[in-house]
């Protein structure tokens, strides 16, 4: 079933109650929901890295070990704010309805193929990176999968990645088995996992539906409970295994 069926024109003032907490335990006290949605002010360590102290510095030694076999970690994105992907959302939602005319449930649908609803992205917790190789000398969007494949600029970066990531904390978030649902493949997107982990398991206690009932991004008046819970399973809980 495609996720788009999940997606009803329906009020989310009126579900806001419907739909429970993912898990019935309580929150974590070590993280708030506005930290986990990207409404808190955190700690961010690094010019132009922008990360928690201990992925900061995890980050940084592997970058350095990069630089030794010849290549030069170059930081595309990491701590995004609830707010700076509420502005991402927004754009592309104009863009998919006003100027490709899509109706507002394809839109959603298209959307969230490469981009998280507003609260929702892993960027908001300053763990996640999207990374390529600065070195060669790259035209148009630098995050597409076939710069990272057989034949594409970054081939040799993400082998390197395949072999190296790990060592530092860092693992692929969105891989490409073939039956993973949800986000597509993204080859430059890692997460340190000595912390992403315990966060994700706090998320995973927030009542979502709830928290976004008083968002006033563009479309959100479309995401019913049904949806939600589909895009949570898919989308945030379908993702490298060594992740969960």
């Amino acid at each position: 079933m495609k996720r788009r069926s999940f997606i009803k024109k329906a009020s989310i003032s009126g579900l806001a109650c419907t739909l429970p907490p993912m898990l019935p335990m309580g929150l974590d006290p070590e993280y708030s929901v506005d930290e986990l949605m990207g409404k808190a002010d955190i700690d961010l360590f690094g010019e132009g890295i922008n990360l928690r102290s201990e992925a900061h510095e995890a980050f940084v030694k592997m970058k350095k070990a990069a630089y030794a076999d010849g290549f030069d970690i170059k930081m595309v994105s990491s701590y995004r704010d609830f707010y700076r992907q509420a502005s991402i959302w927004d754009r592309k939602y104009l863009r998919f309805t006003e100027d490709d005319g899509m109706d507002p449930l394809d839109a959603i649908d298209k959307i969230i193929e490469y981009s998280t609803i507003p609260g929702t992205s892993r960027h908001h917790w300053g763990t996640d990176i999207d990374i390529i190789n600065g070195y060669p000398k790259v035209t148009g969007d630098v995050l597409v999968p076939e710069k990272f494949e057989a034949g594409g600029p970054f081939e040799d970066f993400k082998l390197w990645l395949d072999e190296n990531s790990e060592k530092y904390g860092y693992y692929l978030v969105y891989t490409n088995e073939p039956k993973r649902r949800g986000f597509k493949y993204e080859p430059w997107h890692y997460s340190y996992a000595p912390i992403s982990v315990p966060m994700l398991t706090a998320f995973r206690k927030v009542n979502i539906l709830k928290q976004l009932q008083n968002e006033d991004f563009l479309g959100c008046e479309h995401f019913t409970s049904g949806f939600l819970r589909s895009y949570i399973q898919n989308n945030i809980l379908d993702i490298n295994q060594a992740l969960l």
